[in-house]
């Protein structure tokens, strides 16, 4: 077996899931607004003894290395570095946009949306074209008036997907946009996504967050000039 770990606690939700190449074998979600450094690593344990598997028998560890919260990026990539050095398994990183459209197989323009507050979202656009996901362009920070403006040009619909998919729908609808919610149970950033991406990914030794803005206590410093 090939085996991926992977890790997500980008947003609300964290999940951890196993899976042997892109076939899943288990995943543990949970979304009962408990902080991630509660459950991450109790839902890895409690997820690796009910499958029979020890963290030697993994091949690899992967975590979604944002963007989304700080602190939920923060506790999801030191859980994972911790997990990796401690049984000397690689490390992979990967996008949690490109994580969120990972796991799905829904055609069209993918737009995964996660709620960045200050007007602004998380945001980047795939095509889903003959099994594989197009990236359209980089993870950004960008205000949902922007992303409308956007998908006026656009000939077919937005899917969106994401934390923060019904507030990009309740802007699109204002704006007379035609865009969809994906299905419920596809929306949310989730592990199993994770481990998909990373199949493709190179392994990190010094892996980092990335975050895309500054935190909320930097922005106060850099407005009063500190």
């Amino acid at each position: 077996m090939n085996l991926t770990l992977a890790l997500e606690s980008s947003a609300k939700a964290a999940s951890v899931a196993l899976c042997d190449g892109g076939t899943l074998i288990a995943q543990s979600f949970q979304n009962a607004g408990l902080t991630h450094s509660q459950t991450l690593l109790k839902m890895t344990e409690d997820m690796l003894r009910s499958c029979g598997v020890k963290l030697a028998d993994v091949a690899r560890i992967a975590v979604a290395a944002g963007p989304g919260s700080f602190t939920g990026i923060r506790i999801g990539v030191a859980a994972a570095k911790g997990l990796a050095w401690g049984s000397g398994k690689p490390l992979r990183g990967v996008s949690t946009l490109r994580a969120t459209v990972s796991a799905t197989e829904l055609p069209g323009v993918l737009c995964p949306v996660m709620d960045a507050r200050r007007g602004e979202v998380y945001n980047a656009v795939f095509r889903y074209d003959d099994g594989l996901y197009l990236r359209e362009c980089d993870d950004r920070a960008v205000s949902l008036e922007v992303l409308a403006d956007e998908a006026r040009n656009r000939a077919v619909p937005y899917v969106l997907l994401g934390d923060g998919a019904e507030l990009a729908y309740e802007v699109f609808r204002a704006n007379h946009l035609n865009a969809v919610l994906a299905p419920e149970l596809l929306r949310l950033q989730c592990a199993y996504g994770v481990a998909v991406a990373s199949l493709g990914a190179a392994d990190a030794t010094e892996l980092e967050p990335m975050y895309l803005r500054l935190s909320q206590a930097e922005r106060e410093l850099t407005e009063r000039g500190l």
